[in-house]
């Protein structure tokens, strides 16, 4: 092996590192039988696009475990290092202005992250803790959230056609590894949807169509790695 393949190896190692890093947590998606996750950095873009306009902005957005007591277990292996299934806790560190009181602004910040959660993409949220870090003199210009930097793969596999046939699928991802991961006992599949379609339905179409697709009917997880702006995001589905 020359010089030139090790560094490019090396470089492609640690680019592979850093966008599992950038992914944040691995956050449940629905309940413990819906065998879905979605990475933070996927649903705190969709949150700050859905909560974008007049108000406070958002310096800082978290989600976590909402309580640290007993989680049920997931009927599905998860992703490594994901977390639990159960409800989540938001936390939301913004810069106000004088043009609303700050307990109104605060309210209504919390209930459009509560919504759009749960409509955009099927997270059971039971907290949204709302901080006000700097208090502005004037409207600041807002800037759009950056574009959603995806890492597409093709379909090799029956599971992964199938997976890439269901609408809402804007494409297989490969951040974790393949996008499709067939151990002993389970499939996992790696995406990311379309901005158009609530992320949680997306994931239980996908495990329905990758079941029936590979011998066995198998149990399914889904990662969601990204959630893109793409010609079918027109709104969300609140199913």
């Amino acid at each position: 092996m020359t010089t030139a393949d090790g560094s490019q190896r090396a470089q492609g190692w640690t680019a592979a590192v850093r966008q599992r890093l950038g992914l944040g947590r691995l956050l449940p998606l629905g309940g413990p039988a819906d065998g879905a996750w979605i990475s933070e950095r996927a649903a705190t873009g969709v949150l700050r696009r859905a909560v974008g306009g007049p108000g406070p902005v958002l310096l800082e957005l978290r989600i976590a475990v909402a309580d640290a007591g007993a989680a049920p277990a997931p009927q599905v292996p998860p992703p490594p290092s994901a977390l639990p299934p159960g409800p989540l806790r938001i936390e939301a560190m913004v810069a106000a202005t004088a043009h609303q009181p700050i307990p109104a602004a605060a309210a209504a910040l919390r209930s459009a992250l509560l919504t759009a959660a749960a409509r955009r993409l099927g997270l059971v949220v039971d907290e949204v803790d709302v901080q006000v870090a700097e208090l502005l003199d004037t409207e600041p210009e807002r800037a759009e959230p950056p574009p959603v930097e995806v890492r597409p793969a093709d379909p090799e596999s029956a599971a992964g056609r199938a997976a890439a046939g269901v609408t809402g699928v804007a494409t297989l991802t490969r951040v974790l590894g393949a996008s499709v991961h067939t151990g002993p006992d389970h499939v996992r599949v790696e995406l990311a949807t379309d901005a158009g379609y609530r992320a949680l339905d997306v994931a239980r179409a996908v495990r329905a169509a990758v079941a029936q697709a590979v011998d066995g009917n198998p149990p399914v997880a889904v990662l969601v790695t990204a959630v893109t702006e793409g010609p079918g995001a027109k709104g969300s589905s609140a199913g």
